[in-house]
């Protein structure tokens, strides 16, 4: 049996993210000794290494939940589990989709800085400028010639 302490250093977090993993229900909670002191088998160094993993490859502590539910679900299946995997690999792409468009927004107006000059004239500070006030207008945040 493992104290608090070593399960987390084992699993590599802290002793208040162990807490928090238990509040959540992600980690069972640990049982007490005679002393009041919370003791853990090896699964549950094993249960927060399979967290953090899942965490690693962009699942949520909302999504590992219902993975490590799944796991316990003797009726599920890995077609399930696919599912999940597939949802979330959606997911990231809308991101990255969200992201290029926002690394091409400031690539062109890196581009566009002369770098010299005072910042009064900065065109990167004006474009920024310009979007708030045409966000008020209820236009696009893109700038001009870029579809949306």
């Amino acid at each position: 049996m493992l104290n608090i302490g070593e399960v987390a250093r084992r699993g590599g977090v802290s002793v208040e993210t162990l807490r928090y993993y238990e509040r959540e229900g992600l980690v069972e909670v640990a049982g007490r000794n005679a002393n009041g002191y919370r003791r853990y088998g090896d699964d549950a160094v094993r249960q927060i290494r399979f967290i953090k993993h899942a965490q690693e490859v962009g699942f949520t502590l909302k999504d590992i939940k219902e993975l490590l539910s799944l796991k316990a679900d003797p009726g599920a299946s890995c077609c399930d589990v696919r599912g999940r995997a597939e949802e979330k690999i959606r997911e990231m792409e809308a991101k990255i989709a969200v992201l290029e468009r926002m690394r091409s927004i400031l690539a062109d107006w890196a581009a566009a800085c002369p770098d010299t000059g005072p910042v009064s004239r900065c065109p990167i500070l004006d474009a920024l400028e310009n979007e708030m006030d045409e966000r008020r207008g209820g236009m696009s945040c893109l700038p001009p010639g870029r579809g949306a």
